[in-house]
């Protein structure tokens, strides 16, 4: 393979418009043109076998609806909005409507209980919340501690204190037009652990989008050539599931599959080659249960279509992982690492440069990484320290990928920075070539000034 690696770090430069609304470059911007309007955004299907698909227009004209309801119980910029949902149409249509009005999405996973639904939004100060039947329970249960939560549009069920989502929508037109918003606006305020005390809140503007996008086609193989569906079974409820797989597949317009439901590893191996997947994300725990439950590999009759897989390598069987898919799945993976504050910032890209199977890689173009001592100075080859990226690029340009702050916590943020560089709170090693190892989490010894 020609190692094109050195070239192409060295030549990036970030092109970060001074405007840019995530839900009009993800699906707005494709719906208004005709003929890409009618392309499939969304296939969906759940665990009973029910299957539908979206068109960009169709999810573009859904979230305007939702936009103008929000509008209306009013919801204005800067607000933030609670989302529970699942993989489903819906929660593409609700991510776009809010970013649309200018408003921030709190993602709240499906696997949360009430306590810290309760949590998060208390914390976040969020009076609007969207649900669907999946977490609808352990939010309203969360809603009677936190009536300041005065608004809540359920999907898929009734309930007295409930707005319903199709009786929201019927009165609203399908047509909005996106605020205008400076890259740096927060569009998402994530909670990494809600079980932590006290909270912290990723924040994470528009503008990271664009950030996220060198590791994301990198890692998917130079995505969006030769793409069809895209799949990952990665939570959208995360910053995971958004910053490196939803998002960026719908900002090249392509396919995405939505799989309602319970994860298992043969319903995985499904929808690969039902959907004719070309391109995938899988979290590490996720690719492990994928191969621990289906060790017989692909049936004999499927046909898998995959060009691409990657996977997060905050895990102890990298390597292990990565040969079962070169031997079951008939392809090399894509080892990659990214955090809420900084997606998809170091990994590998097998067309473009060589992999040693079970290295996170090296740093995606755009993004300046090393792995610091407990004084805050790089430590030289095959030491152990913590990985660390900077603020600025190689050229000196601000790195777009990285978060803007804890919300509300000015002290959190300072003490996850030395100087220019956050800790990522991940120890690792760069060997001589200048690939990076995992070698699990770590409680950060370097004190910041």
């Amino acid at each position: 393979m020609n190692d094109q690696y050195a070239e192409l770090y060295s030549s990036y430069q970030w092109l970060v418009p001074s405007q840019f609304n995530m839900a009009q470059a993800c699906l707005h911007r494709w719906a208004e043109n005709s003929h890409e309007g009618r392309r499939t955004a969304i296939y969906t299907e759940d665990e009973l076998g029910h299957v539908d698909s979206w068109s960009y227009t169709r999810l573009s004209e859904t979230s305007n609806q939702l936009a103008n309801g929000l509008l209306r119980m009013g919801v204005q910029p800067g607000d933030r909005v609670g989302i529970a949902m699942g993989q489903r149409p819906e929660a593409v249509a609700s991510y776009m409507a809010i970013f649309s009005v200018g408003a921030m999405a709190v993602p709240l996973p499906g696997s949360l209980e009430s306590g810290a639904i309760e949590a998060c939004l208390r914390h976040a100060q969020a009076r609007v919340a969207l649900v669907d039947t999946l977490s609808g329970p352990d939010l309203l249960q969360a809603h009677m501690n936190y009536p300041e939560l005065s608004q809540i549009v359920g999907l898929g069920f009734q309930h007295d204190n409930i707005i319903p989502w199709r009786t929201l929508l019927a009165r609203q037109p399908a047509t909005f037009k996106p605020t205008l918003l400076n890259a740096s606006r927060p569009a998402l305020l994530v909670y990494k652990n809600p079980a932590d005390k006290p909270l912290k809140g990723v924040l994470i503007s528009h503008g990271a989008l664009i950030g996220s996008l060198p590791g994301f086609v990198a890692s998917q193989n130079w995505f969006p050539s030769m793409a069809g569906p895209f799949w990952s079974p990665a939570d959208w409820m995360s910053a995971e599931g958004l910053m490196s797989a939803l998002l960026p597949a719908l900002y090249f317009g392509r396919p995405v599959v939505a799989a309602l439901g319970r994860f298992s590893g043969a319903r995985a191996l499904e929808i690969l080659d039902r959907y004719g997947v070309t391109h995938a994300y899988f979290p590490a725990h996720q690719l492990e249960q994928m191969a621990s439950e289906a060790e017989p590999a692909t049936a004999p009759d499927m046909q898998l279509s995959l060009r691409a897989i990657a996977f997060n390598g905050a895990g102890d069987r990298n390597e292990a992982m990565y040969q079962w898919c070169e031997r079951h799945l008939g392809i090399a993976p894509n080892i990659v690492l990214g955090t809420p504050e900084a997606p998809l910032f170091i990994g590998n890209s097998q067309h473009k440069w060589p992999a040693a199977p079970g290295s996170i890689g090296r740093p995606y173009p755009g993004h300046l990484v090393t792995v610091l001592d407990p004084q805050g100075l790089p430590c030289p080859a095959d030491v152990a320290g913590e990985l660390a990226v900077n603020r600025y690029d190689v050229n000196g340009h601000p790195d777009p990928a990285l978060f803007q702050n804890y919300w509300n916590d000015p002290d959190a943020t300072h003490a996850r920075f030395i100087g220019d560089w956050w800790l990522s709170g991940v120890q690792a090693r760069v060997d001589r070539h200048g690939n990076f190892w995992y070698m699990g989490s770590c409680t950060s010894a370097i004190q910041s000034p």
